[in-house]
């Protein structure tokens, strides 16, 4: 069955960085689109970023410039790599793929920006 697994959250001070990956398996990883979404307590689940099964990366306005999105196909991996991080960044961080008219999420894993 699709399994998304999330790690490398953690507690990291404000204009620190960390990076995300995201392990998936039970589906043709390179076929599909890949992304990050994130949710904060009390509030909706957000898209963080995309990348297209080619690779093409796109981000919320409020991540530009500050994260990247990669995938490895030969891993079956994504990754988020988180730059400059910001308070406001405090949040269940998820990876996510639709698989046709199904949509398939990881357990999640948190990120603490300390001020």
């Amino acid at each position: 069955q699709v399994q998304l697994v999330e790690s490398g959250g953690g507690l990291v001070q404000a204009g620190g960085s960390l990076k995300l990956s995201c392990a998936a398996s039970g589906f043709i990883f390179r076929l599909y689109a890949m992304g990050w979404y994130r949710q904060a307590p009390g509030k909706q689940r957000e898209l963080v970023a995309v990348i297209s099964s080619g690779g093409s990366p796109d981000y919320a306005d409020s991540v530009k410039g500050r994260f990247t999105i990669s995938r490895d196909n030969a891993k079956n991996t994504v990754n988020l790599q988180m730059n400059n991080l910001e308070p406001e960044d405090s949040a269940v961080y998820y990876c996510t793929t639709s698989l046709g008219v199904s949509n398939y999420w990881g357990q999640g894993t948190h990120v603490t920006v300390s001020s």
